[in-house]
């Protein structure tokens, strides 16, 4: 359902982005927050928040066992050779992932899951801020009130297990890339939602000395015990320093010595390879593994996913990176094979590919700063400390990627 009346764009967005809150909508010249709502009933708003919170299990249970598994299944999950030490340190008794969040398409077989970005969600600005300010503006009830709250008690709890386990846990630092805004401000906020004494630092200050991970604030290195980092894993392992130094290889060797503690934990980067879904789908037509209530929810939520293609001449599929992010490298076949849309991103297309069953995302009509378009609507539903917690819709083409819009969420009455 559309919004109930025309809003000003720059009077909805302007207040913000003076404020600092959110300086992204709109990026690289193109327009990305619309001055449009998208209105939801409360049986819809319920049935994301019970999928989110019943894949969680699904997912969370996968992970002691991953963490055990030889090094010949980790890496054909695509975990790289400098991390596989790191993804095996365990914090038990706390939730895989302290911000994570799936990716629904809404179809007439109900919701099913398209991804889990389990260690470096964003959108959470968008989700958690943003649509408070656009209900507030429209006249209407926020589905996500309140849900920011989340955040404090998800970090302390993950912040009490380390130090539990002799984590030094002093010196707190949430880290991003300085020169990107979404990423800095997103960090940020997340920073001072968690209440936790801690500050921030660009990723281009921190070094590694010796046995320890450091912040380089002018001529001094502060230490930093605990971090949490709005980058990905996988980059880091592939992160050498100007003289060649294999400076991502060594953070990951701190974290697998237990001497640097990380926010989202490792298990979150386990998670979000794309083949632990073709693992999970396994496991379920092999009837193995869940229990029966578990293989309901696999088999209601989630999508038949291989690591080989067993759709061609039976049905249309999709390829996509295991690393993948935000529709990189995505490929879309119809049963014959031939592409219907491809991701031009080069970067993830070296990376191993999982083949799924494709689903249409619906079309949406939106009000846009040029008129009326048409687009397909992606739902993205956070999980904040193993609770389902805010939701955020997304407006593009067949293959969501990092620019298409973002449109807020309002409650009919």
């Amino acid at each position: 359902m559309t919004a109930p009346h025309n809003i000003d764009r720059e009077r909805l967005y302007g207040p913000l982005r003076t404020e600092g809150v959110f300086t992204w909508d709109w990026m690289y010249g193109e327009e990305y927050a619309l001055a449009d709502i998208h209105l939801i009933t409360g049986s819809f708003r319920e049935e994301l928040a019970l999928a989110t919170k019943q894949l969680a299990v699904i997912f969370a249970k996968t992970v002691p066992v991953l963490q055990k598994a030889d090094d010949s299944l980790l890496l054909e999950l695509g975990v790289p050779q400098p991390a596989l030490r790191a993804v095996r340190t365990a914090i038990p008794q706390i939730p895989a992932t302290v911000v994570g969040r799936f990716d629904f398409a809404q179809t007439a077989e109900g919701l099913k899951m398209l991804e889990y970005n389990s260690d470096t969600p964003t959108g959470i600005v968008e989700a958690f801020c943003v649509n408070e300010h656009v209900c507030h503006a429209f006249g209407v009830n926020n589905p996500n009130q309140g849900m920011e709250k989340r955040f404090a008690p998800s970090f302390q709890n993950i912040l009490e297990a380390y130090k539990e386990r002799g984590y030094r846990t002093k010196h707190i630092w949430f880290s991003a890339l300085d020169w990107h805004e979404e990423d800095k401000e997103t960090t940020q906020y997340l920073l001072e939602k968690s209440g936790l004494p801690a500050r921030f630092a660009g990723l281009e200050q921190l070094r590694v000395f010796e046995d320890r991970l450091y912040v380089l604030e002018g001529e001094d290195l502060t230490p930093v015990d605990v971090l949490y980092r709005l980058h990905a894993l996988e980059k880091l392992a592939e992160e050498r320093d100007e003289d060649g130094y294999p400076t991502g290889e060594h953070v990951l060797q701190l974290i697998a010595d237990k001497k640097l503690a990380i926010i989202n934990p490792p298990s979150a980067f386990l998670l979000q390879s794309k083949a632990v879904q073709a693992l999970i789908w396994n496991l379920h037509e092999a009837g193995e593994f869940f229990s029966q209530e578990e293989h309901d929810i696999v088999a209601t939520y989630m999508l038949p996913t291989y690591f080989e293609n067993r759709f061609a001449g039976v049905a249309d599929y999709v390829t996509k990176p295991v690393f993948g992010r935000e529709g990189g490298g995505v490929v879309l076949f119809d049963a014959e094979g031939s592409v219907v849309e491809k991701d031009q991103e080069e970067f993830y297309w070296d990376q191993q590919m999982i083949y799924q069953k494709r689903v249409e995302l619906p079309v949406v009509t939106v009000r846009t700063s040029e008129g009326q378009r048409e687009g397909r609507l992606l739902w993205g539903s956070f999980l904040i400390g193993g609770e389902a917690s805010a939701i955020i819709a997304r407006v593009g083409g067949p293959i969501t990627n990092n620019m298409s819009y973002y449109l807020p969420v309002g409650l009919q009455e």
